[in-house]
């Protein structure tokens, strides 16, 4: 591994400072491992100050078509979905591949091109399920514990598509070195593209004393590409306004009554109601005090859907137990047009509110929640 120009340093406790040589990568393929298992390093702080990219990974080796019927395919080293639902096409290469001057960009362009037309929904989705098996992890789960509170796992979904169909996608070149040239022409598409975004992330290595630091840098956002267009979520502040009015536009008048049911039945009999933050999508969250406790008991959306907090439940007695969990199951599913697997008493189950329209219906379903509220006093 041949020493590379450069060095910071680490003041220990004691005082003792170490001198950190910056160092090249033994292989291309360890950059991408480390990306892989810490996403972090894509400096979503740096990419986004007001609102740091978080970063979900969707696969390693994204098969992206290049024809419609899908005979010619290409792969992206990384494909990850921000918490916005932007996709974001990672490629890695080292600063001794000689491609990555100008072979790496036309490479890029091109996977982006064919992205947006190509991509199904459903591609993506089975690409995340696959990951999430080889890593031992339940895909659902994983998915809950990224998403905000406010964002519904089919929202998040739907964000995916929209973005992927206007073209809102972000592609980040990562490197060890970004050549000068390479910064260049990056500034330049980044300003001239929207809303597609494109970045470059210099992850520089420093090793000394059995130590190593990864110091990531985003290239490629002039002031002027970051002022045209800016990622960040410009949150909503709902109230119960707002709220219903989005509701009869994208439901219509049924739906909306139904909601309404829920918040006059939810308003007295708990702490707070809580309205959402959501830029397109507006919600509210009936919370629960309890010994200083908060227990969120589930989500309605303005998108028609109210989601079931199981994935909440598990952390706070008495719901922490299992058998608790599948008796509240047990009780959702009885009622009419209602079904829910078991494994959905640790992830975000959602009911349509057109599920709820009948009054009937509606009172077993808050029946349960009535039942839920005095297991939570009575723990």
């Amino acid at each position: 591994m041949t020493p590379m120009t450069g060095g910071i340093y680490l003041l220990q406790d004691d005082g003792h400072l170490i001198e950190m040589t910056e160092q090249a990568y033994d292989s291309e393929a360890l950059l991408q491992k480390l990306l892989a298992d810490y996403p972090s390093l894509l400096a979503g702080n740096q990419i986004n100050p007001t609102e740091p990219r978080r970063w979900l990974l969707i696969s390693r080796e994204m098969p992206v078509p290049l024809d419609e019927h899908n005979s010619v395919r290409a792969a992206v080293d990384h494909l990850y979905l921000d918490q916005d639902g932007i996709p974001t096409l990672v490629e890695v290469k080292r600063s001794s591949d000689t491609r990555i001057r100008r072979e790496v960009i036309g490479q890029m362009i091109d996977y982006a091109a064919n992205a947006v037309v190509y991509w199904p929904l459903a591609d993506i989705q089975a690409r995340f399920v696959i990951l999430c098996e080889r890593r031992g992890v339940d895909p659902e789960q994983e998915l809950a514990s990224f998403l905000e509170e406010d964002i519904g796992e089919d929202n998040f979904w739907q964000a995916v598509k929209t973005n992927l169909k206007a073209g809102k996608i972000r592609l980040v070149f990562v490197a060890d070195q970004i050549p000068t040239e390479l910064q260049r022409a990056i500034e330049f598409l980044n300003a001239q593209m929207d809303p597609a975004e494109v970045l470059a992330i210099e992850i520089k290595q420093y090793v000394g004393q059995n130590l190593k630091t990864l110091v990531p840098r985003v290239i490629g956002q002039t002031a002027e590409a970051r002022q045209k267009k800016a990622t960040a979520r410009e949150k909503r502040q709902w109230d119960e306004a707002s709220f219903f009015e989005e509701l009869e536009q994208r439901g219509g008048l049924e739906e909306a009554t139904v909601a309404r049911n829920i918040l006059a039945w939810a308003t007295p009999k708990v702490s707070t109601i809580q309205w959402g933050e959501g830029s397109r999508t507006g919600s509210f969250v009936p919370i629960l005090t309890h010994h200083e406790q908060e227990h969120r008991l589930f989500a309605t959306y303005t998108y028609g859907a109210l989601e079931i907090y199981f994935y909440w439940y598990q952390y706070k007695p008495p719901f922490d137990a299992e058998e608790k969990r599948l008796e509240l199951l047990a009780r959702f599913n009885a009622i009419e047009g209602i079904s829910i697997s078991a494994e959905a008493i640790s992830r975000r189950p959602s009911v349509r509110l057109s599920v709820l329209q009948n009054e009937a219906v509606l009172r077993q379903f808050l029946d349960v929640f009535d039942w839920f509220i005095g297991e939570v006093e009575a723990s």
